[in-house]
C-alpha cells in the first residue's frame, strides 16, 4: 500500500558542499567512463594488429566495433529497466561483472566470430553501466556542480583512451610479448582494472532519492545522516539547514511501462525529441571518426598500426582537457548557451578538417592536431548529451530514459558508423570518406539549432525542480 512521505532529503543532499566524499563517489562510479575509454581505444588502436592475427578484413574490424555498440544498446535497454526497478547499487555491480568477465574473455579470442562474440558482451556491460552511473552520479551530486561535475566525470573517458594509448605504445614495442599475444594482455589489463573498481564500488551507497520513493525511508534518512556528518567532519563546517519546501513523495514498488511511455511521449515529449537528437548526433560523430582512426593513420598517412597509439594519446588528452577547462561555463553561462555553441563549433571545425583532407593538404600530425582541436570542444558537446537525458525526465524513469536515448541514438548514429566508414576508407577514396565526415558535421549543427530552441535551463536547479517526480503528483 502506498505510503505519503513528506522529506527535505532532495535539499539536504543539494546543499552539501562538494568534498573528498563527493570525490569518493565519483572515483567509484564514473570509472565506468574510463572503462569504456579504454575498451573503444584498444580496439581502435590496436585493430591492424587484430586485423593480422585474426585473419579479419577491414570492413570486419568495423563490424566487430559496430558488435560492441549494438552490445551496449541492448545492455543499456535491459539494466536501465532493471535499474529504475531495483536499484542503483545492484545494477552497477552486475554490469561492471557482466564487462570484466567479457573483456577478460577476448583476450582468448580465436577468430573473427569469438571475437565479435565477446566484444557484443563487453559492450553489454558498459551499456548498461551507463544507465545505473549516471543516475546514482546525478542524484548525489549537489545541484550547484552538476553540471561541471557530470561534464569532467564524463571526460575521464578519454582518460581511458590515453591509457589505452599508452597500453598499447608499451605493449606493441616488442619488448613484452610478440604481437599476436600483446594485443591480449591488452584486454586483460581492462579485466584487471575491473576487478580493482568491484571491490572499491562495495561502499558506495544506495541512491537516498531512490530509496525514498520506493518505500525505503529510515534506509534512505540513515545515509544522509552518515553523509552529513562525514561531510561535516571533512570540511570543519556546520551545515545550513535546507530553506526548501520538503517533497511530498506518495511511494511505489515500481513504475510500470504506460507510465514510462506517458512521462517520455506525453508531457516530456520536446524533451525526449532533444534528448534524442543530441545523443544521435555525438554518437554519429564520434564512432565515425574514433572507431577507424588507426585504419585512417594506415591507410591514407602510411601510419603502421604499432605506431597508432603515439597519435591518439594526444587526441585523448585533449579530450579530456575541454570538460575540465570550460565544464564550469555549463553551470554559470547556462546549459542551453553552452550546449549550442559546443555542437555547433564541433560540426563546422570538423567541416573545414574534412575539407582540408580531401584536398590532401594534410599530414599524420597536423590531421591528428585538427581532430585534436576539435574534440577538445566536442567531448564537451558529447558530455553534455548524457548530462541532459539525466537531469531533465523524473527521477522514477531517469536511468530508462538514459538507456532509451543512448540506446536509439547509437543505433541511429552509432552503431553503422564504425562499419560505415571501414567500408569508406577500405575504397581508399578520400572523397568518399569525407562525405562521411560532412554528414558528421551537419548532425552537429542540426542538434545544436535543436537545442537553442528545446533546451532547458537546468543550471543550479535541483533535480526534483527541473522534472517533478511521478510519485509527487
Amino acid at each position: 500500500m502506498s505510503e505519503v512521505i513528506r522529506t527535505h532529503i532532495p535539499a539536504r543532499l543539494d546543499r552539501l558542499p562538494f568534498s573528498r566524499w563527493h570525490w569518493f563517489i565519483v572515483t567509484g562510479l564514473g570509472i565506468t567512463w574510463v572503462l569504456d575509454g579504454l575498451e573503444v581505444t584498444l580496439a581502435g588502436t590496436i585493430g591492424g594488429v587484430i586485423k593480422s592475427s585474426l585473419h579479419m578484413s577491414d570492413s570486419q574490424v568495423g563490424d566487430s566495433a559496430t558488435f560492441y555498440l549494438i552490445g551496449a544498446v541492448l545492455g543499456a535497454l535491459f539494466f536501465g529497466w532493471l535499474t529504475d526497478r531495483l536499484g542503483r547499487k545492484k545494477l552497477f555491480m552486475v554490469t561492471l561483472a557482466v564487462y570484466l568477465l567479457a573483456t577478460a574473455a577476448t583476450a582468448f579470442s580465436w577468430n573473427f566470430a569469438s571475437y565479435g562474440f565477446f566484444r557484443f558482451f563487453t559492450g553489454f556491460g558498459i551499456g548498461g553501466e551507463y544507465a545505473a552511473i549516471n543516475s546514482a552520479i546525478d542524484e548525489l551530486i549537489p545541484a550547484r556542480v552538476r553540471g561541471r561535475a557530470d561534464l569532467i566525470i564524463n571526460s575521464t573517458y578519454w582518460l581511458g583512451a590515453a591509457v589505452g594509448s599508452g597500453a598499447t605504445i608499451f605493449l606493441l614495442n616488442g619488448a613484452v610479448a610478440n604481437l599476436n599475444m600483446a594485443w591480449r594482455y591488452a584486454f586483460g589489463s581492462g579485466a584487471l582494472l575491473g576487478v580493482i573498481i568491484l571491490v572499491l564500488r562495495k561502499w558506495v551507497p544506495e541512491s537516498p532519492r531512490w530509496l525514498v520513493i520506493h518505500g525505503h525511508n529510515d534506509e534512505a534518512e540513515k545515509i544522509v545522516c552518515e553523509v552529513e556528518d562525514h561531510v561535516a567532519k571533512i570540511t570543519g563546517e556546520r551545515l545550513p539547514t535546507p530553506t526548501e519546501d520538503p517533497v511530498e513523495i506518495h511511494t511505489r514498488t515500481h513504475t510500470t511501462l504506460a507510465e514510462i511511455w506517458h512521462s517520455m511521449m506525453g508531457e516530456n515529449r520536446s524533451r525526449s525529441l532533444l534528448g534524442l537528437t543530441l545523443m544521435a548526433a555525438q554518437a554519429f560523430f564520434y564512432n565515425a571518426i574514433f572507431f577507424t582512426y588507426a585504419l585512417v593513420l594506415e591507410k591514407f598517412y602510411n601510419i603502421p598500426p604499432i605506431k597508432a597509439g603515439y597519435y591518439i594519446l594526444p587526441f585523448a588528452l585533449g579530450n579530456v582537457l575541454g570538460p575540465v577547462l570550460i565544464g564550469h561555463l555549463f553551470d554559470t553561462i547556462g546549459r542551453k548557451k553552452m550546449i549550442s555553441l559546443t555542437y555547433a563549433l564541433s560540426g563546422i571545425l570538423l567541416a573545414i578538417t574534412g575539407w582540408l583532407f580531401a584536398a590532401n593538404l594534410l599530414t599524420a600530425v597536423t590531421q591528428t592536431i585538427c581532430w585534436t582541436v576539435i574534440f577538445f570542444i566536442a567531448s564537451t558537446a558529447a558530455s553534455s548529451a548524457y548530462l541532459t537525458v539525466s537531469e531533465v525526465f523524473p527521477l522514477e524513469v531517469r536511468a530508462m530514459a538514459i538507456s532509451i536515448f543512448y540506446a536509439i541514438g547509437t543505433l541511429i548514429g552509432g552503431a553503422g558508423a564504425p562499419a560505415l566508414f571501414g567500408a569508406l576508407i577500405e575504397s581508399n577514396s578520400r572523397i568518399h570518406l569525407v562525405w562521411g565526415y560532412f554528414a558528421a558535421a551537419i548532425f552537429m549543427v542540426v542538434a545544436a539549432i535543436t537545442e537553442a530552441i528545446l533546451g532547458v535551463a537546468a543550471e543550479g536547479q535541483s533535480l526534483e525542480s527541473i522534472s517533478k517526480p511521478l510519485s509527487s503528483k
